[in-house]
């Protein structure tokens, strides 16, 4: 069994939390500050409640993918985003082990809250380094993950490091997400739709495959749709601006069409689209059809390139469409997210995923190890590593 952070003792304890912070910058004046808070945001039940029981808080997590220490990629706009948010003061450490580390640790006050530098900025992170993983642990007393975004893979802070801290579970989003990711597998109310979008089929062939298992529609919309109707039928004309998909692509989507026949499950296509990059106004309205009917909604993947103004009506038309049902409403991807929040609809949504990776290999069946390691070495101790 998992504990969860009600079940840990946390007081006057150091707590290590593992989040999310991987969120999207945006220059202002010559500064970076962060674009989309949606993840910091749903990391603050589990920071708030820390504090309410009097722990002493030491933050870590990654942003993008450097290549060693590269300010670019440094912590210090989401220091002071999350500093503006809990209405305290968040101390940004210019690294996240070493002396100097464990020397402000040491002296880090009840309910005083610090954030390790770039975890990612050293290449021990994503090796799942078994010393980095130790230099790490000397800052806890208590471990607790909140990062679903990152429950994927088997990094030195997400699996290496829970094996050397007995006391030990998630936080309040990692419960969300599993609960409401939960509900898409198990004995989904049906109709049960799919939302699909994006540029690959290749990258959604496993997610597709694992939803013919529960879904009873797939409604398919982005560039990958062009690979769909190119595979569906030999008369469609590819939209002139279009890029043309990879004859691979083209041969995922045949596969995919054989599979959906072969489980009973309707694909929708785009039957108009604007220069190929946005569904059109006809396929907005077969697609709303669809989801006034659904009972379960999943969605993943924009339908069009939504970052251009003349290409977002398809996307944010249909985000308008879904926040109107009555349906259970799961939204799933950092794009898909974004949209949502942009259309002004992200409060009618019953869940917004702020794992893109980890949702959808959570919903192909797969484990996740950032998560089952709680479980899994329930018993480890550190002579494991």
């Amino acid at each position: 069994m998992i504990k969860t952070i009600e079940e840990l003792q946390l007081t006057g304890k150091r707590v290590f939390l593992r989040l999310d912070f991987n969120v999207p910058l945006k220059e202002v004046d010559g500064v970076a500050t962060v674009a989309d808070d949606t993840r910091i945001r749903e990391s603050l039940p589990t920071i708030q409640y820390a504090l309410s029981k009097g722990a002493k808080i030491i933050i870590g997590s990654h942003l993008g993918r450097p290549n060693g220490v590269d300010p670019k990629f440094s912590l210090e706009p989401i220091a002071t985003h999350l500093s503006s948010l809990l209405n305290m003061d968040v101390l940004l450490t210019d690294d996240c082990v070493g002396d100097g580390v464990e020397m402000i640790v040491s002296h880090l006050k009840v309910s005083q809250v610090i954030l390790l530098e770039n975890l990612r900025f050293h290449p021990e992170e994503e090796k799942n380094d078994s010393t980095f993983a130790h230099q790490l642990a000397k800052h806890a007393d208590v471990y607790v993950t909140d990062a679903f975004g990152t429950a994927h893979r088997k990094h030195a802070s997400t699996y290496a490091l829970p094996q050397l801290i007995s006391n030990r579970g998630c936080g309040f989003l990692i419960q969300k997400e599993l609960k409401f990711l939960g509900a898409l597998i198990n004995n989904p109310a049906s109709p049960y739709i799919a939302i699909l979008g994006g540029s690959k089929v290749a990258d959604k062939i496993k997610t597709i495959e694992s939803l013919f298992l529960q879904v009873d529609s797939v409604l398919i919309g982005g560039a990958m749709a062009h690979s769909f109707n190119l595979a569906a039928s030999s008369d469609y004309e590819l939209p002139k601006q279009a890029k043309r998909p990879k004859p691979e692509e083209i041969e995922h989507a045949k596969h995919i069409i054989e599979k959906a026949a072969k489980h009973e499950v309707k694909l929708f296509l785009p039957i108009d689209t604007i220069d190929g990059f946005d569904i059109g106004p006809k396929t907005i309205e077969l697609f709303k059809t669809q989801i006034a009917k659904a009972k379960t909604i999943f969605w993943n993947g924009p339908l069009g390139m939504f970052e251009k103004p003349e290409y977002s009506k398809g996307t944010f038309e249909i985000a308008s469409a879904m926040a109107e049902t009555s349906a259970l409403k799961v939204v799933g991807g950092g794009d898909s997210v974004s949209a949502v929040v942009q259309a002004g609809v992200a409060d009618k949504m019953d869940h917004l995923s702020t794992g893109g990776g980890a949702s959808l290999e959570f919903l192909e069946g797969n484990g996740l190890p950032g998560i089952e390691v709680l479980e899994v070495f329930n018993k480890a101790t550190s002579k494991e590593l």
